[in-house]
């Protein structure tokens, strides 16, 4: 059990780091909206740590267009 919550939780993440990724998110809370609308289910569990919320602000920033 601990194992499929896991590599669930490590499919969220990745679904959030393509979204920040695609640059059309402007930081972290941007793109845990659009998992809430695509229906991703522990998106707080997933990204409740500073590491991954960090981690997608920094993807975003790095997506945009200069």
């Amino acid at each position: 059990m601990i194992r499929s919550d896991n590599s669930g939780l490590q499919a969220l993440r990745a679904r959030a780091y393509a979204l920040a990724e695609s640059g059309q998110f402007a930081n972290a809370h941007a793109v845990e909206q659009a998992l809430v609308a695509e229906g991703w289910p522990n998106i707080h569990r997933a990204l409740a740590g500073d590491y991954a919320r960090k981690a997608i602000s920094e993807r975003c920033l790095t997506a945009k267009p200069h």
